[in-house]
């Protein structure tokens, strides 16, 4: 079972840079970054963690944009995987995402993964004019329209959301296939849907039952006759126990993801070592 990092980046403490490279050195197999593009003062749409508008982190509204915070990361390390957690693609366009998302991959290496969402914050999807109740259709266009671009010598694409007609578009990334997480709170709609569009689930912080969760995934991915296994990404929001995590493994989960503060550098490194070394990394 791998180790990744997650920084929820902000304009405050370590750069996302610093903190990949930290990561890496200290033998974690992913780093993470989120994305809000902005957080409306005025929202119908509660936080699934607190339950109403009031948000549990300032830096949703601080959030730093992931695909640069990621390119500035592709510099300053080789191995490490470079990833969302969770980015929300229905806010940008998707001929220009494919195309920075491509870019990244292309100068990485193919170190990329995306983990996307489908929107928790309904209203931050209705300025980028995403409606709620359409938001996981629009993400399945995305990402059909993505890969065509990624893949197809002259890419077109027509969908209700996502249209253009034959285009070429350089350069393809240098994975065949960019891995698509997806994070959501796990339930027969979400498994369904990676099941048919995705090669795994992210659970959210506040996840319970993971167990029972991660054997209906695998139902769901049997179901819509998938070959092989659904990656899974365990978020940890606590110190999960040793049995906790052999039992999470024995389940399929693939990845833990544990959380970075946005402290000053030497404290976040100070950290990232003990963890690694408590991790046997």
């Amino acid at each position: 079972m791998r180790h990744g990092i997650v920084l929820f980046t902000s304009d405050r403490g370590i750069t996302p840079a610093a903190a990949a490279k930290a990561a890496e050195e200290n033998g974690f197999h992913t780093f993470y970054v989120p994305e809000h593009t902005h957080i409306p003062v005025k929202r119908d749409a509660a936080h699934p963690g607190t339950g109403d508008e009031s948000l549990p982190d300032d830096r949703y509204m601080r959030t730093l944009d992931p695909w640069v915070s990621l390119a500035s990361a592709v510099t300053v390390t080789s191995t490490i995987r470079l990833a969302t957690a969770v980015a929300l693609p229905v806010e940008s366009d998707p001929i220009t995402l494919a195309k920075a998302i491509a870019t990244l991959d292309h100068l990485s290496g193919g170190r990329v993964t995306i983990g996307a969402g489908f929107g928790w914050n309904t209203d931050e999807l209705a300025d980028h004019h995403v409606p709620a109740g359409k938001r996981r259709t629009v993400l399945r266009e995305y990402v059909e329209a993505m890969r065509a671009l990624w893949t197809e010598e002259q890419a077109s694409y027509a969908g209700e959301f996502v249209s253009f007609g034959p285009s070429w578009a350089w350069p393809k990334p240098a994975q065949p296939h960019i891995p698509l997480m997806i994070g959501a709170g796990g339930g027969p709609k979400t498994f369904a849907w990676i099941a048919a569009n995705a090669d795994g689930w992210m659970t959210t912080p506040i996840e319970q039952d993971i167990l029972p969760k991660a054997t209906a995934l695998r139902a769901a991915w049997d179901d819509a006759g998938r070959t092989g296994r659904p990656e899974i990404s365990v978020l940890a929001a606590a110190r999960p126990s040793a049995e906790d995590m052999a039992a999470w493994e024995q389940a399929g989960v693939t990845e833990i993801i544990w959380g970075l503060p946005d402290k000053p550098e030497d404290e976040v490194v100070a950290f990232l070592g003990r963890h690694a070394r408590r991790l046997a990394l």
